[in-house]
C-alpha cells in the first residue's frame, strides 16, 4: 500500500466519508499539507512533521476556532488532534478549503491580483487589528507566552553555537533601544506574505498559526514588513505598500497608534529572528537530526538576513559615528 493510499484510509476512518483527489501540496519546513475531497467536499489537511513537547506547542485548532469566532479570516476547522496516538499524525488539522493563491510571486505580479494588491495593506491591517482585539483569556492555556522575545532569540542563537558578528551587533542595538512593552495580546507569530490565501478581491484566509503566542502585538507588524517577506516586490509591506500606509490602516481598522521608531525596533528583531531560524534549520540538517533539503536550503540564507540587518542598522551606526 502506498503512503497516499494509507493516508486516504486514515482520513476515511476519521471523517467516515469517501476520500478522493488526495494530493500532496507544496509544504512548509515544519509540516505537510494535503488537499482532498470527503464525500465531494474539498478539504485541507495539515499535519506536523514534529511532535511538540508537552506544554511547549500551540493548540492550533483551539486558536483557529477562537479566531474564526472573533471575525478573523481563517479556515473553518472540521477535525483536529493535538495529542499522541492518532493514525493521521500526532498533531493535525482538517479544514474547509478556501479559494486563493499563496505563492508570493503570483500575487505580486499576475494581473489577476491587481485589485487584491490595491487592497493588500488595508486587508493586512484589518486582519491584524482583529487578531490583536481577540480576548486572550479563553485560549491562554493553549498558547505559550513570550515575555522577552530578544532573550528567546538569544537562547536559540547561543544553542546553535555559530557566532555571527552582525547578529551580535543586532542584539546589542535591540537591548539599547528597546521600546516600552505593551500589554500582552494574541500574536499570530508568522503573519507575512506566503501565509495568506489571496483571491482576486483580496485576502481570503490567514494561515499557519503554529507560532502563535501571547506577547507584544507590534511583533506581527514588524514581521510583516521585514525584507525577507517582500519577495522582490518594491513595497515594504509584503512587497506592496509602505510602512506608513500600514500603520495608518491599522489604526483605521481599530488598532493602536505605533510610532515608526517602535516599528523599526520590531523590524530589526524580525530580521534577526529569521536569521536565527535559518541558522537553526541549517544546523539541524548538518547534525543529521533532521534530513531535509528544504531546511538545508533555508540554512544557506543566513547571509541574506545579515544583509537585511545591516541595511536597517547602518543609518543608526552612521549617526552614532
Amino acid at each position: 500500500m502506498s503512503r497516499t493510499d494509507e493516508l486516504a484510509g486514515q482520513l476515511s476512518a476519521e471523517l467516515t466519508a469517501e476520500i478522493s483527489d488526495l494530493a500532496r501540496l507544496s509544504a512548509g519546513a515544519s509540516r505537510e499539507t494535503w488537499s482532498f475531497s470527503a464525500d465531494g467536499e474539498p478539504l485541507i489537511l495539515q499535519r506536523s512533521r514534529f511532535v511538540a513537547a508537552p506544554g511547549t506547542g500551540v493548540d492550533e485548532p483551539t486558536i483557529l476556532r477562537h479566531a474564526h469566532a472573533g471575525g478573523v479570516t481563517v479556515p473553518e476547522i472540521v477535525a483536529a488532534s493535538s495529542g499522541e496516538g492518532h493514525d493521521i499524525g500526532a498533531q493535525f488539522t482538517i479544514a474547509r478549503q478556501l479559494d486563493g493563491e499563496s505563492i508570493a510571486r503570483k500575487i505580486l505580479r499576475d494581473d489577476e491580483f491587481t485589485t487584491a494588491r490595491e487592497r493588500f495593506v488595508d486587508d493586512c491591517a484589518r486582519e491584524l487589528a482583529a487578531i490583536h482585539a481577540l480576548d486572550p483569556a479563553p485560549v491562554a492555556a493553549s498558547l505559550p507566552t513570550v515575555d522577552d522575545p530578544v532573550a528567546a532569540q538569544r537562547a536559540t542563537y547561543e544553542m546553535v553555537g555559530d557566532p555571527h558578528p552582525v547578529f551580535d551587533l543586532a542584539f546589542r542595538w535591540l537591548a539599547e533601544n528597546r521600546p516600552p512593552p505593551r500589554p500582552a495580546r494574541i500574536v499570530h507569530g508568522d503573519f507575512r506574505m506566503g501565509n495568506f490565501l489571496v483571491g482576486p478581491d483580496g485576502i481570503t484566509a490567514v494561515l499557519d498559526w503554529e507560532l502563535a503566542h501571547l506577547g507584544d502585538p507590534v511583533e506581527d507588524l514588524g514581521w510583516l514588513v521585514a525584507r525577507a517577506w517582500r519577495f522582490r516586490g518594491p513595497g515594504e509591506v509584503g512587497g506592496i505598500g509602505t510602512r506608513e500606509q500600514l500603520l495608518a490602516a491599522y489604526v483605521a481598522a481599530g488598532g493602536f497608534e505605533i510610532s515608526m521608531a517602535e516599528l523599526k525596533w520590531w523590524e530589526v528583531l524580525a530580521s534577526l529572528r529569521w536569521g536565527v531560524i535559518t541558522m537553526f534549520m541549517g544546523g539541524e540538517h548538518r547534525s543529521g537530526s533532521t534530513r531535509s533539503v528544504e531546511q538545508a536550503t533555508i540554512g544557506r540564507r543566513v547571509v541574506e538576513t545579515e544583509y537585511d540587518v545591516m541595511l536597517l542598522l547602518l543609518p543608526e551606526l552612521q549617526g552614532a559615528s
